[in-house]
């Protein structure tokens, strides 16, 4: 993963996230402040059944410390949808059923707002990471970008609902539509993650 692990003044942390595309978007947007090292591949997945973002956020950072002994960051995030009174929410990944794919969860998105006139699919992406030391310790950070849900899916970049959310700020592309530095600029994640890597102690205090 990034951080060029050579370098002594990169923090150490194991990345709590086993969704590639995911994983390389944290990456991406944390560079070189932040040494990621990749989920281990025999950690079970994480029941995701807290009710809120950090909660989330908190159940995965704290399983990754306690199978590796290592620092961990782990990120929660949703869409949340005012003419669904803020659904998804916490069940973004999972909103048309516990194995969904993308493209099932956009589609049921869509449905549930196929009625909804234009100037009332407002909508927001919010996320919170956390970072967490083996000894309790944590800093957590959160970013938000408002938007709005389109009529239908456009750009073939992204994940999870990108095609269909317009961004504050974006020139009116969606987040699949947006390259990848000027999504990050102004996404929900790249704020959290900035704000979190500005909160983080000195290389020594990351030391167990």
């Amino acid at each position: 993963m990034t951080g060029r692990a050579g370098s002594g003044s990169a923090r150490r942390f194991v990345l709590a996230s086993a969704n590639p595309k995911k994983a390389a978007e944290i990456a991406e947007i944390l560079g070189d402040r932040v040494h990621l090292i990749p989920r281990p591949t025999d950690v079970p997945d994480v029941v995701e059944d807290a009710a809120t973002f950090e909660g989330n956020a908190r159940l995965k950072a704290v399983a990754l410390v306690r199978a590796t002994g290592e620092p961990a960051i782990a990120d929660d995030s949703g869409l949340i949808v005012d003419a669904l009174d803020g659904a998804p929410g916490v069940r973004s990944a999972r909103y048309a059923g516990e194995d969904a794919s993308d493209e099932d969860n956009v589609r049921l998105l869509l449905a549930a707002l196929a009625d909804v006139p234009p100037a009332e699919r407002t909508a927001r992406f919010h996320c919170v990471v956390l970072a967490r030391w083996p000894d309790g310790r944590e800093v957590v950070a959160q970013g938000t970008v408002e938007g709005h849900i389109t009529a239908a899916p456009r750009g073939s970049a992204g994940f999870g609902y990108d095609p269909v959310f317009v961004p504050e700020g974006g020139g009116g592309l969606t987040f699949a539509e947006l390259g990848s530095a000027p999504k990050h600029a102004i996404s929900h994640r790249g704020r959290a993650l900035r704000s979190l890597a500005d909160q983080l102690p000195p290389t020594e205090a990351n030391v167990e």
